[in-house]
């Protein structure tokens, strides 16, 4: 087998999976519990990316209601995630082909313990060496930590800056990649919005296999 030569992080939702029922679902559920008006499907697609704090705020929350809401999505989300959520396309392929040559992390802005139950129930949790939640960084994205966090649970500093990619879905991902002094990739199969991901100067892919084969390439023909 040959050595590994690279570090790949995932964004989750929008890039791996799809688990816009699920959220939708939950998030209506809350606002609801707590006498709020539904928002639309796109409206609530539109944020996706960000915290659930950041979330609810958006939909008009104030801050003393904020960890009610953000509670009750939770009990609500954990009990339909995995038949809320799908893996997206060609995502099985890019993390089997990714595991070849690189050591994969999750960066997620979805709480770490649920992102493991989804990994699992998907059969793909044994190809990733760490997952970084919402819970396990001081900031999330778009600041540089959780990607700094995951770089420090895989722990291979022989693998160098131009060897590191993250593979993302919106702004905030791209956002943080730059900021962590990484490579950002991003990926249309997700919420961003296009305009707004080539703002990055970073390379955009349909899915997340063309990423991988980006990244493939990339560190083979650097060596």
């Amino acid at each position: 087998m040959s050595p590994k030569r690279a570090i790949i992080l995932f964004d989750f939702d929008g890039t791996l999976i799809d688990s816009t029922p699920a959220i939708y679902a939950s998030f209506c559920a809350a606002l609801s519990a707590n006498g709020f008006a539904i928002p639309s499907q796109e409206s609530v697609e539109g944020c996706i990316g960000h915290t659930l704090h950041d979330m609810f705020t958006m939909h008009g929350v104030a801050p003393a209601m904020l960890q009610r809401c953000v509670d009750d999505y939770r009990t609500h989300y954990r009990a339909q995630m995995e038949r809320g959520t799908v893996l997206l396309p060609n995502a099985r392929e890019a993390v089997a082909q990714a595991s070849a040559f690189a050591f994969l992390g999750l960066v997620t802005t979805k709480r770490g313990d649920y992102s493991r139950a989804l990994l699992q129930s998907f059969g793909i949790a044994e190809h990733f060496a760490c997952v970084v939640g919402i819970e396990d960084a001081a900031s999330p994205k778009p600041a540089p930590e959780p990607i700094l966090c995951a770089l420090e649970a895989i722990a291979r500093p022989e693998i160098a800056l131009e060897h590191i990619f993250m593979v993302g879905d919106t702004a905030l991902d791209l956002q943080a990649a730059r900021a962590a002094g990484v490579r950002g990739l991003g990926v249309l199969c997700g919420f961003g919005r296009e305009s707004d991901l080539r703002a990055f100067d970073a390379p955009l892919f349909a899915d997340a296999l063309g990423a991988v084969a980006f990244a493939r390439e990339s560190s083979a023909a650097s060596r």
